[in-house]
């Protein structure tokens, strides 16, 4: 893979950039409107992302202000968007395309799979596909079969991709600009429920002191126990650990940031210092990404490990319906419980 994942930065500060309260979505929606600014080859490309903004409105307003040509509203056909898509990348341009749900992905999985992920590889590193597919990701908001998948797995499994997923809106800014300069396909998954979420985010180009695309992110230091969480499930952490701070419980909460690869140094250095792990997410534990990094950690920090590293996610089962979902998806009390039982041992 290239090496290239950190987008053209700036000092925050000296640009006068302003930090303002916004929600995930509007966050996107801007650091896609830098990097079109900032750079003439981006080319969004997706259902409904026109006119309409997008289901969730992340492209609103962006056809209005760069043309037709730039914000292109494609067939519903999602093999046909990837596969457009990576046309126009061996052509010099940077294509963001749009998968409208999760569950809609499944079409241009021989695409990304099967071309997109191997295509540098085939011809030795000549060839580079800066392509990012964003994907709203996850359960939560009471939607039908198909529109709340967790299925990163897949691509994780597939070497060639780089996988992210952002949490809050800051990173969403500034990770879908460094996706988007990345020479690397990158899959960039969207925690769909939080795209109403607020936060301080500053404007702009990335800054010279953001995380690189592959590092993870200390949301809240600890001392005894490490939480791991990507996307949806973060918030889910972070209230846990504010639940164990009035019980006298310190936990450190890691935001993955990169599902593929793995910040191992980061996980390695909380797990050694805390010597017991909580993996959270909402895909099914059984082969899902807490397996990996369960392993990861094992493997890394065996004679630091005072307990086994836990699991918490869906079952092993379709995604239910939404009357059912709050059951399914990993909450608060779950979370909790696995805390209390690393800290039996």
């Amino acid at each position: 893979m290239s090496t290239n994942v950190v987008a053209p930065t700036v000092d925050a500060a000296a640009e006068g950039l302003v930090a303002k309260n916004v929600t995930l979505g509007k966050a996107l929606n801007a650091g896609l409107r830098e990097a079109m600014a900032t750079d003439d080859s981006v080319i969004l490309v997706g259902e409904d992302i026109g006119a309409l903004g997008g289901v969730f409105r992340i492209t609103e307003g962006l056809q209005a202000e760069f043309g037709e040509d730039r914000v292109v509203d494609s067939p519903l056909a999602e093999s046909g968007i990837v596969g457009t898509a990576i046309g126009m990348a061996l052509r010099g341009y940077r294509p963001v395309c749009e998968i409208q749900f999760d569950g809609f992905i499944y079409p241009a999985f021989d695409q990304i799979v099967s071309q997109l992920a191997k295509m540098r590889a085939r011809s030795a590193g000549r060839i580079k596909l800066p392509v990012t597919i964003r994907v709203p990701v996850g359960g939560g908001i009471g939607a039908v079969e198909h529109h709340s998948e967790s299925n990163e797995a897949y691509f994780c499994h597939t070497a060639g991709l780089r996988v992210v997923a952002c949490a809050n809106p800051a990173d969403a800014h500034w990770m879908i600009q460094q996706a988007i300069a990345c020479d690397d396909p990158v899959i960039f998954y969207e925690p769909k429920r939080r795209y109403w979420d607020k936060a301080p985010v500053t404007l702009g180009p990335v800054p010279v002191n953001a995380l690189a695309l592959d590092r993870a992110r200390i949301a809240r230091p600890g001392t005894d126990v490490t939480v791991v969480a990507y996307g949806p499930t973060v918030r889910v952490a972070l209230d846990a650990a504010t639940v164990a701070e009035s019980e006298g419980k310190s936990l450190e909460v890691i935001d993955l940031r990169s599902l593929s690869p793995l910040d191992i140094d980061t996980l390695s250095i909380s797990a050694r210092k805390t010597g017991r792990v909580v993996i959270v997410h909402e895909a099914p534990t059984f082969v899902g990404l807490g397996a990996e990094i369960s392993a990861a950690i094992t493997e890394h920090c065996f004679t630091q490990l005072l307990a086994p590293v836990h699991r918490v996610g869906g079952w092993n089962i379709p995604y239910p319906p939404a009357r059912t979902e709050d059951t399914y998806l990993p909450g608060l009390d779950r979370v909790l419980d696995a805390v209390d039982s690393a800290l039996q041992y």
